[in-house]
């Protein structure tokens, strides 16, 4: 009989798929509400809309070039890391191949193979590439696919920048007498949106993902706008 159909992804690549997708639902999080939060709190002192937007598009270059420039610095220290623990395991096979070979042959033994069976698989896989064999079982690393700094400065600026436009156009391309409450409700919309995303891509409970994601919103808008209100009132 012929074998079943079957459409399962597997390999290491889901698994950072999946963390570069979060990482983007979660900037363009960041980007909504810090955005929103900043906007909100400006109409709460003035209605300009020159003066609303100016302070929308500071705040997200602002967000956004943090965001990169932090993302690239986090980036290239785990890429370091990497490269120094390759380049050691590189080493250490070179001057004690016998006692690599043993250890590669326990953590095998360690994931459930019988001693012998672990034994023949370190042999296969030493004598196939063994810092790769090595750099994937003991350190968790993929050689060929070391994270990339600039991916993810430009990954997190994007994100954030997406996230930010929302609430930016929001305040500003309505009428005077209707921009607050549409920003409001589209932002809460899209923080809705990202928190079921969040959520889903962490297997955890939905509802209350949202619910903590929309109320967190609500309340940085109430408490900017509030500011904003007392700083017009007092002619700051």
């Amino acid at each position: 009989m012929p074998a079943p159909a079957h459409d399962e992804a597997h390999g290491g690549g889901l698994g950072s798929r999946l963390n570069w997708l979060r990482a983007a639902v979660l900037g363009a999080n960041d980007g909504v509400v810090s955005t929103a939060g900043l906007v909100v709190g400006v109409a709460g002192a003035t209605g300009s809309r020159d003066t609303l937007l100016t302070a929308g598009l500071a705040g997200l270059l602002a967000g956004s070039m943090s965001m990169a420039a932090g993302e690239y610095v986090s980036v290239s220290t785990q890429r370091d890391s990497e490269k120094a623990a390759l380049a050691q395991e590189r080493r250490e096979l070179r001057e004690q191949p016998e006692a690599e070979l043993a250890e590669l042959t326990g953590l095998l033994a360690r994931r459930g193979l019988s001693p012998d069976v672990a034994r023949e698989a370190a042999l296969q896989l030493t004598e196939r590439d063994a810092l790769r064999a090595h750099a994937r079982v003991e350190l968790g690393i993929d050689p060929d696919e070391l994270t990339n700094p600039w991916h993810a400065a430009g990954a997190s600026f994007l994100a954030f920048t997406a996230g930010a436009l929302l609430p930016l156009l929001a305040i500003v391309l309505p009428p005077a007498d209707h921009r607050l409450w549409i920003t409001v409700v589209c932002v809460l919309a899209a923080l809705a949106l990202t928190g079921w995303s969040s959520a889903r891509l962490g297997a955890a409970p939905v509802p209350r993902a949202v619910l903590r994601n929309v109320a967190g919103g609500a309340l940085a808008m109430a408490v900017t706008y509030a500011a904003g209100s007392l700083l017009g009132a007092a002619g700051v």
